[in-house]
């Protein structure tokens, strides 16, 4: 990402935000290029604010047909039938947010995610996944890791007024500011895969519900066959006997997920706004300080719930199992 020195128009344009981060942040903001998967209202707001940012190029993947549904959180689709009729929700988006920022370039690629090759994802500097299967979380993450270039992976789900993100930066160098000099920090993330399959009984009680409770969603939807969203509280039953063999195989208590957070989960198709606002501003921050290298960044879950308006960031690897 390292190369050019920022233009005039871009200097210009971007001025406020240079001396928040500085030019050499900034530069690398325009030099990246980030690939997006599924976008409903999160995911919406998370390209917002990168385009609105100044990445170089932002990829969009969602080949399913702009309906009323879609219109409920996904703020950047027009709410005109005869715009959107026919349409793909990545082609509507596409050509709003080109008017967010025209410096950005913002294109749709067409195709599943799951089938792409490894060399894909090799021109892509940070890889989004909104609202995907276990299975294409899994497999992508996995190919982003066999790369020779680090690419920063995030996943993101929300339900309800629920939202989730996770966050592989594999083996992550950054700066920061302490007192009154710069330190050098690195750290080391788990893989998807590795996060999703630490032994639950050394992880600490007071670790966000949801954690688990994604989960047994997660379980869920594999094993019927079911995409993101799917279901209702007809499933209820067999949600909560999933969650009772997962916590009977990890040796906890069911009380760890609590049975009216699994019913919110599972009915609550429809996001909720401010939800979808706080999460996908949260998951922009975090690819802005990943590909900057400036600030701390979130290692390696982040949970939101509106009920209690508490955002907490969770660290789960295998270091709690050693």
């Amino acid at each position: 990402m390292d190369g050019d020195e920022l233009t005039e128009q871009e200097t210009a344009l971007y001025d406020r935000q240079i001396r928040v981060w500085g030019a050499n942040a900034q530069r690398r903001l325009t030099k990246s290029h980030i690939l997006v998967s599924g976008i409903k209202g999160t995911v919406a707001e998370f390209c917002k604010n990168i385009v609105l940012a100044g990445v170089g190029s932002v990829t969009l993947m969602d080949d399913s047909l702009v309906s009323e549904e879609a219109l409920n959180a996904n703020f950047v689709i027009p709410p005109d039938e005869n715009a959107y009729r026919g349409k793909t929700v990545a082609e509507m988006c596409c050509d709003s947010l080109k008017d967010f920022n025209p410096m950005v370039l913002v294109s749709v690629e067409k195709g599943d995610l799951s089938t792409l090759g490894t060399d894909y994802f090799e021109k892509f500097d940070v890889v989004v996944i909104g609202y995907g299967s276990l299975a294409t979380k899994k497999s992508v993450n996995e190919k982003c890791r066999k790369l020779s270039k680090r690419v920063a992976f995030y996943t993101v789900d929300c339900r309800d007024s629920c939202g989730e993100i996770f966050v592989d930066l594999q083996n992550y160098k950054y700066t920061k500011k302490k007192l009154e000099e710069t330190v050098e920090c690195e750290l080391n993330y788990p893989s998807f895969q590795e996060a999703i399959s630490v032994p639950w009984k050394p992880i600490p009680r007071r670790t966000a519900k949801l954690y688990f409770a994604m989960r047994v969603i997660e379980v869920f939807e594999e094993s019927e066959r079911r995409k993101h969203g799917e279901c209702s509280l007809l499933d209820l039953a067999t949600v909560l006997e999933i969650k009772r063999k997962l916590c009977e195989a990890n040796s906890v208590s069911e009380s760890h997920i609590p049975d009216s957070l699994l019913e919110r989960l599972i009915t609550g198709n429809t996001e909720f706004p401010p939800a979808c606002a706080i999460v996908g501003g949260i998951l922009a921050q975090e690819v802005i300080k990943a590909v900057s290298g400036k600030g701390d960044p979130l290692k390696n879950f982040f949970y939101f719930d509106a009920q209690d308006g508490k955002g907490v960031m969770e660290d789960i690897s295998n270091s709690f199992a050693s």
